[in-house]
């Protein structure tokens, strides 16, 4: 394995952990990555556990096959396919679903990819590299609006509206093809920054999750995860951004709750309906030791739910 195929599961004990999982159960890792968390649940399954895993970078999926092991069913799809793929693989529920949100650390530091500005290459940033459109297509024909509405809504950047002109206003001179001329391009558009913060972070980031509708595909297979975890199932999540986080957290505390219903119905609270999901402990953050060990856990947040006895 390569350095730049070397990828640190963030709170690896800790997920695995949270699944509280059943020597027979099967399970489901929505983002195998490099199979960090995906091994260490192999490890505590029985011989007839099962882990159904999804990626859909077919990188992923080619380091998958490197783990011979019987138990495991590789799915080369994006997670928020999890209920047609359940149902292809004829599985009703689950006992435990996680999620491993955001970039790995092969798609960063494979510089072919195109989704860090540290490597001047081919603007792509898909995880799925053989399907939809590339960074460097959507540029050459959104409008200024376009542009800046994505990287303000996605990557909360405050110069956003600069940043779209100073790319509308280079394209006009040739596509805005590379990651070197999206970052040049992007440092002299903004003025100022945090320190230690490349000018081009929140770009990038608004641009990669854009181009995978990374909040449009959790935001499908949350619901999905519910739906298809049996009582007593875990759902566990792991996000590196505060706009993943907030979906996440949304969701978990709103279907932890009775359902909101019309304020004069004659009923008590004893006759709502029961909530589908209980919130298991608080969020849960690296230890300074992690961090030390593996920065780019900085950020993340654990957050876990069970499943109740709630109909469907």
């Amino acid at each position: 394995m390569t350095a730049a195929q070397v990828h640190v599961s963030v709170l690896l004990a800790e997920a695995v952990d949270a699944l509280a999982i059943r020597a027979d159960g099967i399970y489901v890792d929505g983002t195998f990555g490099r199979g960090g968390h995906s091994r260490a649940v192999l490890e505590r399954l029985g011989p007839h556990g099962r882990l159904i895993a999804f990626d859909r970078d077919p990188m992923a999926i080619a380091a998958g096959r490197a783990i011979e092991d019987a138990r495991l069913t590789l799915v080369h799809s994006a997670f928020s396919a999890l209920d047609e793929a359940l149902s292809g693989l004829q599985v009703e529920r689950v006992d435990g679903v996680l999620l491993d949100l955001g970039v790995s650390s092969p798609q960063l530091d494979e510089g072919a990819r195109g989704m860090s500005f540290r490597y001047d290459a081919p603007l792509d940033m898909r995880m799925d590299t053989s399907r939809g459109q590339t960074v460097a297509q959507w540029l050459a024909e959104a409008s200024v609006g376009q542009i800046t509405e994505v990287i303000r809504d996605y990557g909360e950047e405050r110069f956003a509206h600069a940043i779209a002109k100073a790319i509308a206003a280079a394209r006009a001179g040739g596509a805005v093809a590379t990651t070197g001329q999206l970052a040049a391009l992007v440092e002299k558009a903004v003025r100022t920054r945090e320190p230690g913060q490349h000018p081009a972070t929140r770009t990038f980031q608004a641009l990669r999750i854009f181009i995978n509708q990374e909040l449009e595909e959790l935001s499908r297979v949350l619901p999905a995860c519910v739906a298809r975890l049996a009582s007593g199932g875990r759902l566990a999540v792991i996000s590196f951004h505060s706009l993943e986080d907030r979906i996440v957290k949304r969701f978990m505390r709103d279907e932890s709750r009775p359902p909101v219903l019309p304020r004069r119905l004659p009923l008590r609270a004893a006759d709502l309906p029961a909530p589908r999901l209980r919130l298991l402990g608080k969020a849960i953050r690296p230890t300074e030791q992690e961090v030390e060990a593996n920065p780019r856990a900085r950020s993340a947040v654990l957050r876990v739910a069970e499943r109740t006895e709630a109909p469907r």
